[in-house]
Formats: C-alpha cells, sequence, structure tokens
C-alpha cells in the first residue's frame, strides 16, 4: 500500500471516531482500526491490480521468493481462514420452525446462523433481523399504505415465513478455508457481514469464521511481527545477527551492514509480512 493510501484509512479511521475525548483505552483502539482499513485495503488493491489467485478463494500456491545467496529461503506465512476459524459451527436444517430458530441464536449466543440442507450444503443465512421482521408481522399482519407496503413488499413478504428456510436471506455470502485472511476481511467489510460461513469446495458447511476472527488475525502485536522478520532475515543471511530489527504500531525498521544483493529481497520479504504497514530501510549496502 502506498503512504497516500496508508494516510487515507487513517484519516477514514479518524473521520468515524466519536466527536468526545478519547479514553485511555480508544487511542489503541482507534489504531488497530486504522491497521485494520489499511489491511482491508491492501487486499483490495490486490484485487484491482487482477493479482492471480485460485478459482475458490485462492487455493493456488503463491509464487515462491526467489532465493537469496545463502540458506534455503521459504515463502512469508500467510494466514489463511483455515487457520482462524470457528469449528464446529453452529447451523440449523431449513425446516426448523421460527421459535426454535430464535432459541438456537439465543442459546449459541450469536447474531445469525447458517441455514443448511440434508447434506449439510449452505442455502442461506437466517439472522436476528430476518426474525425481528417474522415478529413484526406476528404482531401487526396487515401494514398500512401503499407506498409503505411497495416499500417493504420483500422484507415483509419474508416475514410471513414460518421455517428457516423461508425466513433466511439468500444467497449466502461464504469463505473457503485456503482465503486468505486479508481478502475474507475485504469480503465481510464490503458485504457488512458480523459472520460468514466457511464452505468447502462442494459448498458444506465446515466452520464460520466471525469480524472479530479476522480483527485479531490481521492486527498482531509489534513482539509478534519482529519475531517473523527476524526468522525471516535469517533465512537470507548467514549471519542473522547482522541485521537489527525493530517494530512500532507495524512500521518495521531494519538496520544494519548487509551485502548489497540480497537487500531488495531481503525488504520485500518482510514487506509481504501479514500486518506490516511499512518497512523503513535504513541498511548500509556494502
Amino acid at each position: 500500500m502506498s503512504d497516500i493510501e496508508h494516510s487515507a484509512t487513517q484519516n477514514e479511521a479518524r473521520r468515524a471516531a466519536p466527536g468526545r475525548p478519547w479514553t485511555p483505552q480508544e487511542e489503541p483502539r482507534q489504531e488497530a482500526l486504522g491497521r485494520y482499513l489499511a489491511a482491508v485495503a491492501a487486499a483490495a488493491s490486490a484485487r484491482s491490480a487482477q493479482e492471480p489467485e485460485g478459482a475458490l478463494g485462492g487455493e493456488a500456491p503463491e509464487g515462491p521468493i526467489a532465493a537469496a545467496p545463502g540458506p534455503s529461503v521459504r515463502e512469508p506465512v500467510v494466514l489463511r481462514v483455515r487457520d482462524v476459524m470457528q469449528v464446529p459451527a453452529a447451523s440449523v436444517p431449513g425446516d426448523m420452525p421460527f421459535l426454535e430458530v430464535a432459541h438456537t441464536l439465543t442459546r449459541e449466543q450469536v447474531s445469525a446462523v447458517p441455514v443448511v440442507d440434508a447434506d449439510d450444503h449452505v442455502i442461506g443465512v437466517v439472522s436476528e433481523s430476518d426474525l425481528l421482521a417474522k415478529a413484526a408481522v406476528m404482531a401487526e399482519p396487515h401494514r398500512h399504505g401503499p407506498v409503505g407496503r411497495m416499500w417493504q413488499h420483500r422484507l415483509y413478504e419474508k416475514g410471513r415465513g414460518d421455517t428457516a428456510a423461508t425466513l433466511m436471506t439468500f444467497p449466502p455470502v461464504v469463505v473457503h478455508p485456503a482465503q486468505r485472511v486479508a481478502d475474507a476481511a475485504w469480503t465481510a467489510a464490503s458485504a457488512r457481514l458480523k459472520r460468514l460461513p466457511v464452505t468447502d469446495y462442494r459448498g458444506r458447511l465446515v466452520g464460520v469464521v466471525t469480524r472479530r476472527d479476522l480483527l485479531r488475525a490481521l492486527i498482531r502485536d509489534d513482539d509478534e511481527i519482529r519475531d517473523e522478520a527476524e526468522s525471516l532475515i535469517g533465512q537470507h543471511l548467514l549471519d542473522p545477527h547482522a541485521a537489527h530489527v525493530t517494530v512500532e504500531k507495524g512500521v518495521v525498521t531494519i538496520t544494519g551492514r548487509l551485502a548489497k544483493a540480497v537487500v531488495p529481497e531481503l525488504l520485500a520479504s518482510v514487506r509481504n509480512i501479514d500486518d506490516v504497514v511499512d518497512v523503513v530501510d535504513n541498511v548500509e549496502a556494502v
């Protein structure tokens, strides 16, 4: 992500902040939100550039990093949905009655659940808002006013359903276990969904991932980023102590005296680490 794009995402996060003095906990929260937006924007930028990706959520392997002199080099760890999803995932059958769906949401303490058929294929998602529409129709079966009926026709018709299949929202927005966490975060943000069913290549439910799961995966603390950067540098250099790494708010600073031929590939590899906001090059190339 360019400095201009990163600045824009930070400004967007600040504009979304409430117009009151921040509490001690608010500033770290806003910083985390800014970094989350930056990660989502980076995924969007990769999509617009038509980055090669597998058919169902990037199951094709990513290209390896060119080897530098010294030990063999592994590509950076890329978090996938399968690494952060929750299993098993609660679900309801399509023929489950309205009241039982409501009890399931309460028991599982979730705002939505996938609706599955007899073979566990995800056919839709039923949420609290779907149940609220049903409850409203039950309380007032006849909506008043032709304009109101036209404007709310779809919601009203859905609210007349009695089972999960007739109340659910479809087609469902799903993600796949092999998708990158950043891409799943983009899907959740663009669809404005808090929970996403995770399905296999046949459309069968295998788990669920929430925005909180994605946020925690994307917003790693600086110590974790530093450890991964140091591990990656150790794979590029014969002497891993030749480079020193510091991380502050996702910005990685690398210092040391390194061979000129190694530096470009090393910096590019560190930039590819998840949740790295920027890389400051203080390396003396020799």
